[in-house]
C-alpha cells in the first residue's frame, strides 16, 4: 500500500475500536501514536502488537483537555516530523436516563470529550498537515450509528455524535485546499467492552428491552485501514459498518 512511512494518531487507543484499529494499521506498515487517558492500557495496546510495537509511540492524553491534546501533537511532530492520519476515535457516554434528568456537568463532560476534543485534535492535525511536505493527510472521525439515530436516554452522546457529522463535513470542505481528506465511520454494535450490554439487553424505543446482535470489532479495523489507505484524491465521506441483524435499519 505504500504506507510504510505513514504516521498516524489514534485517540482512545487503549481499548476497543482504537486498539484494534491501531494493530491493523501497524500491520499495514504505519507508525502509530497511541493516545488515551490510561498509560497502562496504551502500553498494553503497544505490547500486544508484537514485533510491530517498535513503531508505536505511547502518549497519555486527556482528550477533554486542550493543552494535553496540543502536547500530543507537538510530541508526534517532534518525533516524526509529519502526520498522515488522525483517527478521532475517543469518546464517552453517559448512563441512560431521561433527558430532563441529565446533570449539566455530565452533559458538559460528554461534549468536551466527544466534540470539543475531536475539534481540537482536528485543528492540531490540520496545522501539521498543511505545513508539511508533501502537504496533506487524512482525518477519520468515529461517528457511531448514534450520528444517525438515537437510543433512548442518550441525549448527550447522540447530540455529540450528530455534531461529529457537522465536524466531518466542515473539515472535509475546509481541508480541500490543503489536500486534507476527512471521512466518517459510523459503527453499530461492534463487540467491544463498551458494547457488552448488548448481550444482556438494552432499552428499545417501544419500551422493551432486547438483546442485540453484535459483530467482530476486526470488521471495523479493516474498514478504517481501507479508508486510510486511499490516495488523497479519493475519500470515503461516510461509511456505516454494523452488525447485519441489529435494529438500525427500521429503528424508530
Amino acid at each position: 500500500m505504500g504506507s510504510t512511512e505513514k504516521v498516524a494518531i489514534i485517540t482512545g487507543a487503549g481499548s476497543g475500536i482504537g486498539k484494534y484499529s491501531a494493530h491493523a494499521l501497524l500491520k499495514e506498515g504505519y507508525t502509530v501514536a497511541l493516545a488515551g487517558r490510561r498509560a497502562e492500557k496504551l502500553e498494553e495496546t503497544a505490547a500486544e502488537a508484537g514485533p510491530d510495537s517498535s513503531r508505536t509511540l505511547v502518549v497519555p492524553t486527556d482528550i477533554s483537555d486542550p493543552a494535553s491534546i496540543q502536547a500530543l501533537f507537538a510530541k508526534v511532530k517532534e518525533t516524526y516530523g509529519r502526520l498522515d492520519l488522525l483517527f478521532n476515535n475517543a469518546g464517552i457516554g453517559a448512563r441512560a436516563q431521561p433527558l430532563e434528568d441529565l446533570p449539566l456537568d455530565v452533559w458538559r463532560s460528554v461534549v468536551e470529550t466527544n466534540l470539543t476534543g475531536s475539534f481540537v485534535c482536528t485543528q492540531e492535525a490540520i496545522k501539521i498537515m498543511k505545513a508539511q511536505d508533501p502537504m496533506g493527510g487524512r482525518i477519520i472521525n468515529n461517528g457511531s450509528i448514534s450520528a444517525q439515530v438515537p437510543r433512548p436516554g442518550s441525549v448527550a452522546y447522540t447530540a455529540t455524535k450528530h455534531a461529529m457529522t457537522g465536524l466531518t463535513k466542515s473539515t472535509s470542505l475546509d481541508g480541500r485546499k490543503y489536500d486534507i481528506a476527512c471521512g466518517q465511520i459510523d459503527i453499530g454494535n461492534a463487540a467491544t467492552p463498551m458494547a457488552k450490554r448488548m448481550k444482556t439487553g438494552v432499552p428499545q424505543a417501544n419500551g422493551t428491552t432486547l438483546i442485540e446482535p453484535t459483530m467482530d470489532v476486526e470488521n471495523v479495523a479493516r474498514a478504517v485501514v481501507y479508508m486510510a489507505g486511499l490516495p488523497l484524491d479519493a475519500n470515503v465521506q461516510f461509511m456505516t459498518v454494523m452488525a447485519t441483524k441489529m435494529p438500525l435499519v427500521g429503528r424508530g
